[in-house]
This record gives structure tokens, C-alpha cells and sequence, in this order.
């Protein structure tokens, strides 16, 4: 009897862990999953509008209301954050590999370059070829040069685009609806504006970067109208409405920069009337919307309570156009453009880089840009006709058939920037870190910062690989006006 009550007691006790075991196992915590429920978030956390301190530092708008760090080059600490998305975009790979589909294993390379390069611009060294180690016990990273890290996306980008599989679908898709040819175009044009970001250099960790970009470019399968565009559109619903929509800062003391104002007044460009309101003492005396004399934007050098003492309290200053804070769908947000890829090709036939005609991409970029807002700001059309576009490419100042390589340079790198109004993000600033063009009004005492200081939980949790970056890079200073590789 005793034996037979031993057994039994056992019997329980193993039944009773194996039901432990099953309660331990959280049907809240999901192991495996599909990408494609990965690739909806990562999409939509990529692809938003990411807001106006990119428009302060490139000198589009300003602050009266106090003293924008961003606006007068004052800036500090940036983030890590973007590793956050990194560690999402790992989990999709993998769980891409789990049931065998290449196409979201591309997919996340291509997101795993745009997220670097973007880090690698912020800071120039940063973790990378031992970063998301932390289920290994890797919590301390080793930090790789900038060089290696642009040879990594470069190389990762090629890698993706060798993966992409017309066969196999890409459900969760909410930026091109499942079309891997579209994917596969992003890519090959991705890899384009990161070679243009390096056009100071002449090699990468080997890598020629005139040729690599012209190996690109005659592989083909670039994106080639707006209906290719990388580019989130917006929807009238909770969480999927306009980023910048019922934003408080635009209606506040935010106003136009002169810099942006005073260009596009220059070059009688309409595409001011959709991008700035007329300033209130125009709209009092009901100045009609194509009158630019009604347009004015504020010194983004002059102190901010002068400004708001003259310029606001007299009326005579701009403010952003009302429909991005009060259109919840406004436009759909590009992380890379039709226009902007016509526009890198211009400057790579100018470089001599691709033997293509300059004046077509250029055309075709200012073409582009004026047929999108005539998509989604239908309001101003009748300021955007074919016929307008015409005469204003026809314009002296603006015609591309010059001889001066520095005056295309100027004029491609001009018309890029007046298409980058809450589009591209960080673009229009590295571009002119990049090439000068066009000028940014600053003041001796506070010249343009080249990058951001690396994030204070670095110095707290990583410091000594911290430590021998910054040594390896900066001699020690962690400054926002040190120079970075890609620009050395």
C-alpha cells in the first residue's frame, strides 16, 4: 500500500510540473509570428514626418516664442532610439527566415541601412556589427568607424536587393501593397543617395564610389514616377492620421524663415502659396494668394523677442500653411522621392559619374514635385499648372543648360531643397553640409553643427567603447562642430 501511494504521490508531483511548465509558458508573450505583422509597425514608424527640427536647422522656419536650440545651432545629446526599431526589424529577418520568405529578409536589410545611415549621419562612429547583441549578453558594443559602417549599408543593400522574389508575397505591406518590383526599386534607389552622401570621397573600405553608384544605375530598377515613390499616405482614422496634424506649435510662434521665403520669392515660385500662409496684415487688406509681396519670413539669425516685436506685432511676417496642422491627411510623407532621385542623377551626371543628360533629371525633378502637390493640395492647383511649370523652368535663373559645373551644382542642389518642405527628413541639412548649397544664413558665434553629441546612457552604460570612439574620432571631444569622416 505504502508503494502503491509512493508511486501515485509521484505520478502527481510530474503531472503537476509538466502543468507548471504549461502555466509558466505565457500565452501572452507570442515566440513565433508572422512578418508581416512586424513589417505594418516598422512601415509606419519609418515613414513618419519627423517634425520641425530638421526645418529650423535648414533654415525654413523660425521661433519667436523663445530661443530654438535647432534653429540657432545650439543643439546637444542626440538618440539611440532608432536601435529600438533596429531590434524590431532583427525579429522580422528572422522570423522572415523561419518560414523561408526572402522577400521580408530584404525588407529589413533595406530598413537596417536606412536606420544606420541615418544613426552613423547623427553621431559618425556607432555601434554596428555588434549591435542588438544584448540576447547574446553582448549589453556593450563595440563601436565601427563610419567608413565601415557606410561599407556595411552599401553592402547590406546590395544583399537585399539580390533577395527580392517577384514570386512571394509581402502581406503587411502598407507603403507599396505587397509589389516586391516596387521594394526592389527603393533599394537600388536607396543605395544611390547613400553613395551621393559620399560624394567627398572617393573610396569606402575599397569600395569606388563613382563606379559603385554607376553599377547601380545601369542595373536599372529605380524608382521612376511618383507612382513609385517611398512614401506613407495618410488616412483619416485614429493613429493613422498626418503626423504633424492638430500639432500646437504650428499655430503658435512658429513662423517662416526668410532664407526659404525670400528663395522661392525670388524664383516667382508658387509653391510658396502652399507651403506659407500670406501674412495677417496681407490677408486684412485682402491681398490676393499670388501676390508674393504678401509673403514674408523673419531673420533666422535676429534674436526672437525682436522679431515678435516688429515683424508679428506688425503683421508682416508668414506663417506655415494652415493645412499641415488642420488637414488630417494633408499629404502622404516621402522618405525618397521620384524628384529627389532625378535630382541625386543630375548631380551624378554633373560629378561624371553616369553619362545621362543633367537638364532631363533636373526637368523631370521639378516636373515631379509640382505634379504631387497638384495631387494632394488640389486647392492650389490653378497656381500649378503645366503651363506655369513651363515658364518657370523657362526662367534664366533657373534653366540648367549653364556651363558652370558650380552654378548646376547650385541650381540641382536649390531645387532639391524647395522640395524638402516636412519631406525627407534630415535631408536638405546634410545636403548642405554636403555641399554648401544652398547658403544657410549663421552667425560666427554659431556656425552649423556637423553632428549631434553621442546620447548621455552611452557615457553611462557603454563608456568605454564610448570613450575610444570619440578618442579615435574627435581627439577626445564630443562636439557638435567636430568633423565626422564622411565629411572630412
Amino acid at each position: 500500500m505504502k508503494k502503491y501511494l509512493s508511486v501515485l504521490v509521484m505520478a502527481l508531483l510530474f503531472n503537476a510540473c509538466h502543468n507548471l511548465d504549461e502555466i509558466n509558458d505565457n500565452p501572452n508573450y507570442v515566440n513565433e509570428t508572422h512578418p508581416q505583422l512586424l513589417l505594418t509597425e516598422i512601415a509606419s514608424n519609418a515613414f513618419q514626418v519627423e517634425g520641425t527640427r530638421a526645418l529650423y536647422a535648414s533654415r525654413m522656419i523660425i521661433q519667436t516664442g523663445e530661443e530654438n536650440n535647432y534653429q540657432f545651432y545650439k543643439w546637444g545629446n542626440g538618440s539611440f532610439a532608432p536601435y529600438n526599431e533596429l531590434r524590431q526589424i532583427t525579429k522580422m529577418i528572422e522570423e522572415a527566415q523561419r518560414i523561408e520568405n526572402s522577400n521580408y529578409v530584404a525588407i529589413g536589410k533595406f530598413f537596417r541601412a536606412y536606420y544606420f545611415y541615418k544613426l552613423s549621419l547623427s553621431f559618425g562612429d556607432i555601434p554596428y556589427s555588434e549591435a542588438l547583441a544584448g540576447e547574446t549578453g553582448n549589453y556593450q558594443p563595440g563601436y565601427d568607424s563610419q567608413e565601415r559602417v557606410f561599407a556595411g549599408i552599401i553592402n547590406e543593400l546590395d544583399e537585399a536587393a539580390g533577395l527580392i522574389n517577384n514570386n512571394e508575397t509581402i502581406d503587411g505591406d502598407i507603403i507599396y501593397n505587397g509589389n516586391p518590383t516596387n521594394w526592389l526599386k527603393l533599394i537600388n534607389s536607396f543605395q544611390l543617395k547613400v553613395l551621393m552622401t559620399l560624394s567627398g570621397k572617393e573610396q569606402v573600405e575599397g569600395i569606388n564610389i563613382s563606379e559603385k553608384f554607376n553599377e547601380v544605375y545601369q542595373r536599372g530598377n529605380l524608382i521612376n514616377s511618383l507612382d513609385e515613390n517611398a512614401q506613407l499616405v495618410f488616412v483619416d482614422q485614429q493613429d493613422s492620421r498626418y503626423t504633424e496634424f492638430n500639432s500646437s506649435s504650428y499655430a503658435s510662434s512658429m513662423f517662416m524663415s526668410a532664407t526659404f521665403v525670400d528663395l522661392l520669392k525670388e524664383l516667382k515660385d508658387n509653391r510658396l502659396f502652399i507651403i506659407a500662409e500670406q501674412t495677417s496684415s496681407a490677408t486684412s487688406e485682402a491681398k490676393p494668394i499670388e501676390d508674393f509681396e504678401s509673403y514674408n519670413g523673419g531673420d533666422p539669425t535676429a534674436n526672437y523677442s525682436l522679431i515678435s516685436e516688429t515683424l508679428v506685432a506688425d503683421g508682416n511676417i508668414s506663417k506655415v500653411n494652415a493645412r499641415y496642422y488642420t488637414n488630417p491627411t494633408t499629404e502622404p510623407h516621402n522618405i525618397l522621392s521620384y524628384w529627389e532621385i532625378e535630382c541625386i542623377l543630375a548631380e551624378a551626371t554633373v560629378r561624371e559619374w553616369i553619362n545621362s543628360d543633367a537638364s532631363q533629371h533636373y526637368e523631370n525633378a521639378v516636373r515631379a514635385n509640382f505634379e504631387f502637390y497638384r495631387n494632394h493640395a488640389e486647392e492650389y492647383n490653378m497656381y500649378l499648372s503645366e503651363a506655369y511649370v513651363n515658364q518657370y523652368l523657362s526662367q534664366e535663373n533657373i534653366k540648367l543648360p549653364v556651363a558652370d559645373k558650380e552654378v548646376l551644382l547650385e541650381r540641382i542642389l536649390t531645387q532639391k531643397y524647395l522640395t524638402s518642405f516636412l519631406q525627407g527628413g534630415w535631408t536638405q541639412y546634410y545636403d548642405y553640409l554636403r555641399t554648401g548649397y544652398p547658403y544657410f544664413k549663421f552667425t560666427n558665434a554659431n556656425t552649423p553643427p556637423k553632428r549631434f553629441v553621442y546620447p548621455n546612457d552611452e557615457y553611462n552604460n557603454n563608456t568605454r567603447n564610448l570613450e575610444e570612439a570619440i578618442n579615435s574620432q574627435f581627439n577626445g571631444n564630443d562636439g557638435i562642430r567636430e568633423t565626422p569622416w564622411w565629411l572630412n
